[in-house]
């Protein structure tokens, strides 16, 4: 327990007149949140990890506002020791350990004490006198309308509960995806750029009424590269990224799901500037009107459109990033949300060529530009994920070539490696891996290069995932409503 207890900050500032128009005490002692929409919480039924991350957040932010109160940044210091207090009074709701409320407990009093302190020295500054007559009113105020500070609190800690939620989402480790590891979509990546990169790195471009790029919906069919470009703007662009799929955003509980939607907006502004990526986005925003369509999930589409693009947000540093297989599945409504709808095709003849190298990356083999060439050409209708397969198979092949072989070539003398070879070639030996591994010589035994054989033995038996009936619907969505990419 001391160790959980020494990963919380010390505060040694020194005191000031208290001078509060609402005591900070009243977030741990406010009474738990009634359930609303006559829907009973079964606190059994949440997550370890959702209030772990409420502690975690906590200690952050209460680190945070010790830095800023010993550089004397008193209002910072302030608006961070308050939302870590918010994250806080929610973590409590849900702890149920003894020992480890005791240990938060121990050091709420501190935190509470500091906060004060700092509001009393901020609200000094502006007029001791005139704060002291308006925290009378309002004092008088609060008694007359029956517990609205219990109200606020509430809100304040559901509010941090769903922020918690939603923090697992974000990126902190970028994917290491450049621009130049996706093959061809040179107008994908253009575009990407554009409202990425640019806006950042040279501010000046967007003056008048040049704005960037607001929504992009990416798509095409399964396996063609729109995550993977998704995971180069994150490595890319210097924003803070989130990673959204309909499992953080949907709940069982009535109306959650909504307020998660509202609240991922609002720290995606509150970090701005921020990209948010919502895989498979037909799985939330369906059509409206259909018959399977529930109340909620109704709700949660018209709360995403007025998020996207509603009256009083400002979302010019705010990047929405989609990806979808299914573009006519989407709600027309969310489609028009979206300023750029790039469809995301097969790779061509150059693209596949060069996956095909990248894929095979510095793993030892014979093969030449022809024999990409003629592989790029014998794998026409292939998907990136095809292709991606394809090499994974091929890898093993010197493997399996290993296993069965019959004689090995030993290279370098009595201390060199054994790598499989033919009965006629000149100092073959007879001998099977099992029988060198028991010598002690396993880690000498080495497969193979890949060759152009080994990937004609897997074309052989791999088929493509795509149909041409389903090229055929995206390439009419295109024509009506996209762009090629």
């Amino acid at each position: 327990m001391a160790s959980f207890a020494t990963e919380f900050p010390t505060v040694t500032r020194p005191r000031v007149r208290r001078v509060l128009c609402k005591p900070l005490f009243l977030f741990f002692f406010s009474p738990i949140a009634t359930p609303r929409d006559g829907v009973a919480i079964n606190r059994s039924n949440r997550k370890l990890t959702m209030y772990g991350a409420m502690k975690e957040q906590a200690v952050a932010l209460v680190r945070q506002a010790v830095a800023e109160d010993d550089a004397g940044e008193y209002a910072a210091a302030l608006q961070h020791y308050v939302h870590a207090l918010d994250y806080f009074a929610a973590h409590l709701r849900y702890e149920r350990n003894p020992k480890v409320r005791d240990a938060i407990a121990a050091r709420l009093p501190g935190y509470v004490s500091r906060a004060e302190e700092i509001r009393a020295l901020l609200d000094g500054q502006a007029g001791r006198e005139g704060v002291a007559a308006e925290a009378c009113g309002k004092g008088g105020q609060r008694k007359k309308d029956g517990g609205a500070d219990g109200e606020d609190d509430e809100r304040g800690a559901e509010r941090a509960k769903l922020r918690a939620g939603l923090h697992s989402a974000i990126v902190s480790e970028k994917p290491n995806v450049r621009w130049d590891d996706v093959a061809g979509l040179d107008g994908a990546k253009q575009a990407l750029q554009e409202a990425v990169v640019l806006p950042v790195k040279y501010p000046q471009f967007f003056t008048g009424k040049r704005r960037p790029w607001r929504a992009f919906l990416l798509y095409g069919p399964p396996g063609t590269g729109k995550s993977y470009l998704a995971k180069a703007v994150a490595t890319e662009a210097d924003s803070t990224f989130f990673s959204i799929s309909s499992s953080d955003l949907l709940s069982k509980w009535m109306g959650e799901s909504e307020k998660l939607v509202a609240n991922l907006f609002e720290m995606a502004r509150e970090n701005a500037p921020s990209i948010i990526f919502i895989d498979e986005i037909d799985s939330l925003c369906g059509q409206r009107g259909e018959g399977n369509e529930s109340e909620s999930s109704r709700r949660v589409k018209t709360e995403l459109l007025v998020q996207m693009q509603g009256v009083g947000h400002n979302d010019d540093k705010v990047l929405v990033l989609a990806a979808t297989n299914t573009p006519y599945a989407l709600d027309q409504a969310v489609r028009r949300r979206f300023d750029k709808r790039i469809y995301i095709p097969l790779p061509d003849l150059k693209a596949r060529q060069r996956m095909f190298k990248v894929h095979l990356g510095d793993t030892p083999h014979s093969l030449t530009e022809s024999d990409f060439e003629r592989l790029a050409h014998r794998t026409d209708g292939f998907s990136g994920s095809d292709i991606a397969v394809c090499v994974k198979d091929v890898l093993f092949e010197p493997v399996r070539k290993t296993q069965d072989a019959m004689f090995f070539f030993r290279s370098d003398g009595s201390g060199g490696t054994w790598t499989p070879c033919g009965s006629r070639q000149p100092g073959a030996v007879q001998t099977t891996m099992e029988e060198l591994a028991e010598e002690g010589m396993a880690d000498k035994i080495t497969p193979p290069p890949i060759s152009r054989t080994d990937f004609e033995k897997v074309l052989a038996r791999q088929r493509p995932t795509v149909s041409k009936a389903e090229l055929d619907i995206y390439t009419r969505f295109t024509r009506e409503f996209g762009e090629e990419g």
